[in-house]
């Protein structure tokens, strides 16, 4: 079994701004959301990642739902699988040969996250469930798929790990918010890792890979994350 995390995992940036960057350039009035956004800045340590998440949603209100499927199918095909790091897009297709079962647990919207599972032939594809009911609420309610909530539903899924490891499992992150799912795998590989990630990596014989990524330094990423962010990238 291969579990990859998507974000920063099998592509080099968050795809939330990236949707949200193609949806914008759809509808460039739905830019007024980003003003919204910032000024619930301020109250991040209250409302946590889950309830900025659904501050920052707030730029599809009112999407219908046949809609909303459109954009991701056309978002997708955009992205998927020119953009991704051809290093481990190698790796998914030989989990696949092998007949592996093939997962990818992503903290992104799950409306289209299952789309790029689809599109990249995994098994399985999970991601953050919205609530998107007729039309899209501004503030749409989720559970955020992050963390321990990738274990909690996989185990719902595969059974929980015994002896805490899933026999015959190889973990795929970059971040250390997913060290509940690598810590549950029997071996893994780190995309790209901070310092204190590399560390962990190294005392659990986690290989490293270090694919290119898009950008020259953090002021570059920084311009190129606004531009997403705006819509005008």
């Amino acid at each position: 079994m291969a579990l990859f995390d998507f974000d920063g995992t099998m592509i080099p940036w968050d795809t939330q701004i990236l949707f949200a960057n193609y949806v914008l350039k759809q509808e460039p009035v739905r830019r007024a959301y980003f003003p919204l956004f910032l000024s619930f800045l301020p109250c991040v340590k209250i409302l946590g990642d889950e309830g900025m998440k659904r501050v920052f949603l707030s730029y599809l209100w009112k999407t219908e739902p046949e809609q909303l499927k459109a954009w991701v199918r056309e978002f997708v095909k955009e992205w998927v699988p020119g953009k991704c790091y051809p290093e481990l897009i190698e790796r998914l297709e030989r989990h696949r040969e092998a007949g592996h079962l093939t997962i990818v647990s992503s903290a992104s919207p799950e409306f289209y996250v299952e789309e790029f599972g689809r599109v990249l032939g995994f098994d399985l594809a999970f991601g953050t469930p919205v609530e998107i009911g007729e039309e899209m609420r501004m503030f749409p309610d989720l559970r955020n798929h992050k963390s321990e909530e990738k274990v909690r539903r996989l185990s719902e899924l595969l059974g929980p790990p015994p002896n805490g490891v899933w026999p015959r499992s190889h973990g795929y992150t970059d971040s250390s918010a997913d060290l509940p799912m690598m810590y549950c795998s029997e071996s893994g590989t780190v995309v790209n890792p901070s310092e204190s990630l590399a560390e962990i990596a190294s005392e659990r014989n986690w290989e490293v890979l270090r694919p290119q990524v898009p950008w020259s330094g953090k002021i570059d990423k920084v311009r190129q994350m606004l531009g997403f962010l705006l819509g005008m990238a």
